[in-house]
């Protein structure tokens, strides 16, 4: 953990898999943790990521306030908190 952000590599899983592990670390998110980052990739990770918005946008996970891209198209980032 860097600093309050989470950061998960979900690199050649499978939506379900990579669903898995961010509920996992969703539930492990203590108060100090504003941040989960999600690292999926760009070209193979689009499912994965238009995936979160579906699964996770719209108010459906009451800790995740908002889901922003990342610095870069293979991240997507789910703000649990604002700074």
């Amino acid at each position: 953990m860097l600093s309050g952000i989470i950061e998960i590599d979900v690199h050649g899983k499978n939506v379900e898999e990579a669903f898995k592990e961010i509920r996992k670390q969703l539930n492990r998110a203590n108060a100090s943790v504003y941040r989960i980052r999600v690292i999926h990739g760009y070209h193979g990770g689009t499912r994965i990521r238009d995936g979160i918005r579906e699964e996770f946008g719209y108010e459906r996970e009451p800790k995740i306030k908002r889901i922003t891209m990342g610095d870069n198209p293979g991240i997507t980032e789910l703000v649990l908190r604002e700074l």
